[in-house]
């Protein structure tokens, strides 16, 4: 698990989000509730794209602030590894 800062501002027309330390990890949406769900796909999805790409995930860094914010809290990545690898055909 990585744990990475999320950072909220809110406006008139409605929520701006994004994650602090994985660069390009935006979205914008009407709520609170809404923006966190629209930022853990974001960041499931750009986190997936580095790795099929062959590139690292950034480090968590949790100095990484917005004095702007009007709320910071961590969000998790979770990755789950599985084996594509065919089961050997056991010879008897």
């Amino acid at each position: 698990m990585l744990t990475d800062n999320a950072m909220y501002r809110f406006a008139n027309s409605g929520v701006h989000a994004e994650v602090l330390d994985f660069h390009g990890t935006i979205i914008c949406a009407e709520s609170l509730p809404e923006a966190r769900r629209l930022l853990v796909e974001a960041l499931v999805d750009m986190a997936e794209t580095s790795l099929l790409l062959d590139e690292p995930l950034p480090r968590p860094d949790s100095s990484c602030t917005d004095p702007d914010a009007d709320l910071e809290e961590p969000i998790h990545l979770l990755l789950t590894a599985v084996s594509r690898a065919r089961p050997e055909a056991v010879v008897a």
